[in-house]
């Protein structure tokens, strides 16, 4: 055997070692690029959110009311106190139902809304669709407090627009909204968002393949039929996907009825987050309870979507 030769089986294995080799370096690199795309998002994530939300529960079970939080020798761990304090306030329950007639009417109210706009736009059963896409999204691209602002002074005052125009029919007619003093605002808040809905299901439903529905049609089925057995079914995964948002949503409202209504008249317009604003930043201070409550709006916000995620487990993901 020549000095030089090598067996054709020492070949093949230096050949799959150098492969291993090198594919163990190719896996490495793309873990480490993969580490280094992500690190910001992640840093980002827990100085923005996560920690927050963890001293916000822990500033809730101290008795801190003010002055430095590091090296605050008077900080005492207080229990539950807090908590507890919430719970027999009946103002806070007057907010939490506020919370979740948000949460009922964008959940029934604006997902539904939107769709139909999504529905009649995207099969033309309209004209100018391009106008009436573009008007029913406006309102999303406005400010909540310049929004919250001109319906205040078209409606929510005894100088108002509206009171104007009613006085003309009815002279002595006064302001008053303290029969169902939530209507103006959620009918706002269904005004203002179901535009953002209508994007979502109209580029959904534009995905959906056509010829489907031209075979449907083909075979008789009516826009009705088409609706049910088609277009519902293959958009049940983004319907609990906007269930998700709207909930989030709805649970963070603060802006627009800060501007509207500030919580009046009486706290009959309160919401948890306006009724956190007030414990924290109102009259005397009382840090630990604002703390109490957006810790309970956050387990509440996990409750709420966690049972959406069940519902789509059960009913979504049948989209194509």
């Amino acid at each position: 055997m020549p000095s030089g030769f090598r067996p054709a089986a020492a070949f093949r294995t230096e050949r799959k070692q150098e492969n291993s080799l090198k594919s163990l370096t190719s896996k490495s690199e793309q873990r480490f690029s993969f580490i280094i795309l992500i690190l910001p998002a992640v840093c980002i994530y827990y100085a923005v959110m996560a920690f927050p939300t963890v001293f916000s529960v822990i500033l809730s079970v101290t008795n801190y009311n003010s002055g430095k939080i590091f090296g605050n020798p008077n900080i005492k761990f207080s229990g539950f106190i807090s908590y507890i304090r919430t719970f027999q306030d009946p103002y806070f329950y007057g907010a939490m139902k506020n919370n979740f007639l948000i949460v009922l009417m964008s959940v029934f109210g604006q997902i539904p809304l939107g769709f139909i706009l999504a529905y009649i736009l995207s099969r033309k059963l309209v004209k100018g669709v391009d106008f009436f896409q573009a008007m029913i999204y406006l309102p999303n691209v406005i400010s909540p407090v310049i929004i919250g602002i001109l319906f205040k002074s078209f409606y929510l005052n005894q100088d108002s627009v509206y009171m104007e125009i009613l006085r003309m029919f009815k002279p002595d007619a006064e302001f008053t909204i303290s029969n169902h003093p939530m209507l103006p605002v959620l009918f706002v808040m269904l005004w203002m968002y179901a535009g953002l809905y209508v994007i979502i299901f109209l580029a959904n439903i534009q995905r959906i393949d056509t010829s489907i529905i031209e075979a449907a049609n083909i075979d008789g089925a009516g826009e009705a039929q088409t609706l049910r057995h088609i277009i519902l079914p293959a958009l049940s995964g983004v319907i609990v996907t906007s269930a998700i948002l709207a909930i989030a949503g709805s649970l963070k409202i603060f802006d627009l009825i800060f501007v509207m209504t500030q919580g009046g008249p009486a706290q009959q317009t309160n919401v948890l987050s306006l009724y956190m604003y007030s414990k924290a930043f109102r009259g005397a201070s009382n840090y630990p309870l604002a703390n109490a409550i957006s810790t309970i709006m956050v387990i509440i916000s996990f409750i709420l979507i966690g049972v959406t995620r069940s519902v789509e487990k059960r009913f979504g993901g049948r989209e194509e």
